[in-house]
């Protein structure tokens, strides 16, 4: 379990500190101001000027955690961050033509998703979503308030190669311990189980290893570079 969770805390880090050319540190700063006419129309300019998605993408997601700190320091109320990932939603949509240009039309790997029981959050699911699919992956969404059980059935039809389970509110982490719990009963050994992932705001290490999943991610960014990492390895 201690390889596991530090390989995510090292995919975090090195995602948080990809360099940003000064164009990109200025759509950064737009995406944290909330500013989505000129979010959208500065994107637009650099699809038109052939900027590969993953710049665009890196700008985004420094802006979005930027976003997450004023949130933490009270500079931004849950409007705030809504309306984040509404830009977020047509950023995704906007670049998507190009992601798809970009990658291989082999299939990744297939990503059973969903944010867990006594949780109705789906902002960050949802761009997660979008994420993984415009890198190729194949992913059943369950949605929201999904039970451990749900899981498991879906699993049972879809076959997934990874599981990841979104929480953003505390008070659903004990129902990610079940979920890990209920694979881990109806496996033979652990490596029959799927890996699972888990993610949301308020999780860290600490919370995956109390929780007792293979991985974790603090968003949807740093969770679909999780993602490929563990696929290439298989």
């Amino acid at each position: 379990m201690g390889r596991t969770l530090s390989e995510s805390s090292d995919i975090v880090s090195h995602v948080a500190e990809v360099p940003l050319t000064g164009e990109m540190e200025e759509l950064a700063a737009l995406v944290a101001d909330l500013r989505e006419d000129d979010v959208l129309s500065k994107i637009q300019q650099h699809v038109e000027a052939g900027v590969s998605s993953e710049e665009i993408l890196a700008a985004c997601q420094k802006g979005m955690r930027m976003v997450g700190f004023m949130h933490e320091k009270g500079q931004y109320f849950i409007a705030g961050l809504i309306m984040a990932g509404e830009i977020m939603r047509q950023v995704v949509n906007l670049i998507r033509p190009v992601m798809m240009r970009e990658r291989s039309r082999k299939n990744v790997g297939r990503v059973l998703l969903g944010t867990i029981a006594g949780d109705i959050h789906d902002i960050g699911k949802n761009l997660f979503k979008d994420l993984l699919e415009c890198h190729g992956f194949t992913v059943l969404d369950l949605g929201v308030d999904v039970p451990p059980a749900e899981f498991l059935h879906a699993y049972s039809h879809f076959k997934p190669d990874l599981i990841a389970a979104s929480a953003l509110i505390t008070d659903s982490f004990p129902h990610l311990r079940e979920l890990v719990a209920l694979f881990n009963n109806v496996a033979e050994d652990a490596h029959d189980r799927p890996l699972i992932l888990i993610g949301g705001g308020q999780v860290d290490e600490r919370v995956a290893h109390m929780i007792g999943s293979d991985y974790w991610a603090p968003d949807a960014f740093a969770g679909v570079r999780l993602c490929e990492s563990l696929m290439l390895r298989k």
